[in-house]
């Protein structure tokens, strides 16, 4: 493709072709799924971006948008006969409008730099991902990520006013709006989640809130899983609605606490962290309401903690969760699915039931306000055999997921991780309604393809059963 390069070139600045370069690219946070870039275009405006991707567009080149590449599903991951579109430069600031409490920013700000850049205003972001350090806000949008704080604050999509896209044929539209409402059809909801797939963000109005008067972080342990899963459904049932409200069962108690000694009790089989938020004397009604309810669960090691210190600290140790589990194991795989929280400790315990099927451990550390599950599945990828268990075993999750009237993906997205369970999910009338929204965004399926959205003729080598006027999902899934 020497005439295509030279081209691209000649509309992007800064291109890499160099074969050693490009495997710095291969992949994203799915560390098991691979590929070389044909190149990479790291543009430095949003002329260069429109150019690159009309180029591409007029070729019949494949692109795939990339941020910090902390995407846990393969959903940046290169395609080999593609451009992958680097968005590492666009790291402004553009605007913060305190009266209208909007920040206009880039699509490579990192989550947490836009509450830093407002923290003197008295204002931050709410949703904060356990990778917020490094994960950059338009792959927030791509993958409509969460966070600890989702429960009241939100998804990504619940944070975004106003997005600026760049369509696969080059051109610049703008969708959504400054105000709470836009004329024509909800493109921003539709935008959020899509996985790079319809287009490519190149600027993001998101919404600021005032920092709450007074905050307060609880933490208690539980002697069973399904005690801190019944407590956990009492509190949404209650009324009571956290700021966040996390759950960590045993292994990943033990490795957190090992890893950033924050306190955690470490001989209770589950934990439970809430966080309260509001003006003080709505903490201090909310912290009544929550004793009640962990008093009549049985709590064990109740721990309140109202300073910013000692709060940090303990969000510290959940936030820190993953890489705790990759000291006590060779690898890991992170899974992702969503299920009803009155169904917690069902799957919980039949997750412990697989773990041990497969001889391979898993920590659960998850979103438990809304049901978002993170198991860890941990293995060895120097044994033989042991990564294609992993990956069985996390496909064994996310059908204990569906079976319980879940999803197969909260905040990660589908990517190429979970592009079988599609099949399970969805009926054949529905993935073609998707591939119809696809085909009217990117006539071509330039942008990620291959991503997310199966094939019909995948679906059929997957031997999976659609949906079809209500019948059985799971006809040949084992029930639980």
């Amino acid at each position: 493709m020497p005439d295509f390069l030279r081209q691209l070139k000649q509309v992007c600045k800064h291109v890499i072709s160099d074969r050693d370069r490009l495997k710095i690219y291969e992949s994203d946070g799915l560390v098991t799924r691979k590929a070389v870039p044909r190149f990479v275009a790291l543009p430095e405006t949003v002329a260069e971006v429109q150019d690159t991707v009309r180029l591409c567009h007029d070729h019949r080149i494949p692109v795939v948008a990339r941020g910090a590449g902390t995407s846990l599903s393969g959903g940046a991951m290169p395609h080999e006969e593609g451009v992958l579109l680097s968005l590492a430069k666009f790291t402004r600031i553009l605007e913060i409008d305190k009266d209208n409490l909007l920040a206009y920013v880039e699509p490579g700000v990192t989550n947490l730099a836009i509450s830093q850049s407002v923290r003197s205003l008295g204002l931050y972001y709410a949703p904060d991902p356990s990778s917020q350090i490094a994960c950059t806000i338009g792959g927030n949008v791509a993958e409509n990520a969460g966070g600890v704080h989702c429960l009241k604050y939100g998804l990504t999509v619940h944070n975004v006013r106003q997005l600026k896209i760049v369509a696969p044929d080059g051109q610049l539209y703008v969708i959504g709006s400054t105000g709470f409402d836009s004329a024509g059809f909800d493109l921003l909801a539709l935008m959020h989640g899509s996985e790079g797939m319809l287009g490519i963000v190149v600027e993001v109005a998101v919404c600021l809130l005032p920092m709450p008067d007074d905050i307060v972080v609880v933490i208690a342990g539980f002697e069973t899983v399904t005690k801190a899963s019944e407590t956990v459904a009492d509190i949404i049932a209650e009324g009571l609605i956290p700021a966040g409200l996390e759950m960590m069962d045993k292994l990943a108690i033990r490795a957190a606490e090992d890893f950033v000694n924050v306190g955690y009790p470490t001989d209770v089989d589950s934990l439970l962290l809430c966080e309260l938020d509001g003006s003080a004397d709505e903490v201090e009604q909310q912290l009544l309401q929550l004793n009640r309810i962990l008093d009549t669960h049985d709590a064990l090691h109740v721990r309140i903690a109202r300073d910013e210190q000692s709060r940090s600290e303990l969000w510290r140790g959940r936030k820190a969760a993953f890489p705790a589990v990759g000291r006590i194991a060779p690898d890991y795989f992170c899974m992702d699915g969503t299920i009803p929280k009155k169904e917690l400790s069902t799957v919980l315990n039949h997750i412990s039931d697989l773990s041990e099927e497969y001889g391979l451990a898993v920590a659960n550390v998850f979103h438990a306000g809304d049901g978002n599950l993170h198991p860890l599945i941990m293995y060895d990828s120097n044994v033989p055999g042991d990564l294609e268990k992993a990956e069985e075993l996390g496909a064994r999750i996310l059908e204990s997921c569906l079976q319980k009237g879940g999803t197969i993906t909260g905040e990660h997205g589908v990517g190429v991780e979970k592009i079988d369970q599609m099949c399970l999910q969805f009926s054949t009338e529905e993935l073609n309604l998707f591939h119809g929204i696809k085909a009217v965004f990117d006539d071509r399926g330039i942008l990620n393809p291959g991503k997310a959205i199966p094939t019909l003729n995948r679906c059929a080598e997957f031997g999976a059963m659609h949906v079809h006027r209500g019948e059985e999902k799971f006809p040949d899934l084992e029930r639980f």
